[in-house]
C-alpha cells in the first residue's frame, strides 16, 4: 500500500512564484512507513496528553494524512495505542532482562536497577505512558502487569538464593514483587525530579534492598498487637 505526503516544492512553470504560491508535490509513503509515523507520532502525544487527551484528529492532522489513514491501520485509536504499549513494553523487559548477566546477586540488583533507570532516561515518553493505567481492555499492557512480568525473570534468581539461605522458595515471588516494586515506584517519583544522579539513586535502591535480604529472617514474625 502507498499513500501519499505532501512537501512543498517548486514545479518547472512556477520557478519564479513565492514559496507559498508553489504546487505541492507528493512523495509516496509505503504503509510500513506511514504505520511507523503514525505510532511515532501516537507515542509523542500519549505521553504528553495521555490517552484521553489524544484524539484521533489531532494524530492524523500531524501525520499530514485523513482520519480514515489511521482506522485502516490501527482500527481506531484503541489499537495504536495497544501497539505503542506492548513496543515499550518489550523494550523495557529486554533492557532488565539483558542486564541480569553477573554473578553475584548483590550486582544483579545493581544492573537491574539500572536498567530500570536507563530506560526512564532514554525512553522517557515511553516510560510516561506505561506508568499511566491503560484504558486497553485487554490483561496486559499496564504498570502492575509490567511489574509483574520483570519480577518473573527475578523470581529464578532469589529463588537459588533462599535454597542456599535454607528458606523457603516458594515465598521467592512474593519478595520479587516487592524488590521490583521498590525499584520500578522510586523510578517513577525519579521520572520528574531526577535527582539525585542515576548512579546514586541506583545505589541506595541497592543498599536498601541488599542490607535488607542480607539480614533477612527465615521466619520473620510480628512484634506489634495486630496477628492477622
Amino acid at each position: 500500500m502507498m499513500t501519499d505526503v505532501a512537501i512543498e516544492g517548486s514545479s518547472t512553470s512556477g520557478k519564479n512564484r513565492p514559496p507559498a504560491a508553489r504546487r505541492a508535490r507528493r512523495v509516496r509513503m509505503t504503509g510500513k512507513e506511514r504505520r511507523e509515523q503514525l505510532l511515532d507520532i501516537g507515542r509523542t502525544l500519549f505521553a504528553a496528553k495521555g490517552f484521553e487527551g489524544t484524539s484521533v484528529e489531532e494524530i492524523a492532522a500531524k501525520a499530514g494524512v485523513s482520519k480514515p489513514v489511521v482506522y485502516e491501520h490501527f482500527g481506531g485509536k484503541e489499537g495504536l495505542y495497544a501497539v505503542v504499549v506492548d513496543r515499550e513494553m518489550r523494550q523495557l523487559l529486554e533492557l532488565v532482562t539483558g542486564s541480569l548477566t553477573a554473578g553475584h546477586p548483590r550486582e544483579l540488583c545493581e544492573q537491574a536497577a539500572f536498567a530500570l533507570l536507563d530506560y526512564i532516561e532514554e525512553y522517557t515518553d515511553g516510560f510516561r505512558i506505561l506508568v499511566r493505567d491503560s484504558p486497553v481492555a485487554q490483561s496486559t499492557g499496564t504498570f502492575a502487569s509490567l511489574i509483574s512480568d520483570i519480577a518473573t525473570q527475578v523470581e529464578d534468581i532469589l529463588g537459588m538464593e533462599f535454597k542456599a539461605r535454607g528458606f523457603d522458595q516458594k515465598l521467592a515471588p512474593l519478595y520479587a514483587q516487592a524488590l521490583v516494586g521498590m525499584v520500578a515506584l522510586t523510578g517513577q517519583w525519579w521520572l520528574d525530579v531526577r535527582k539525585p544522579p542515576k548512579a546514586e539513586v541506583a545505589a541506595h535502591l541497592v543498599n536498601l534492598a541488599w542490607h535488607g535480604l542480607d539480614g533477612l529472617e527465615p521466619k520473620p514474625r510480628l512484634i506489634g498487637h495486630r496477628k492477622g
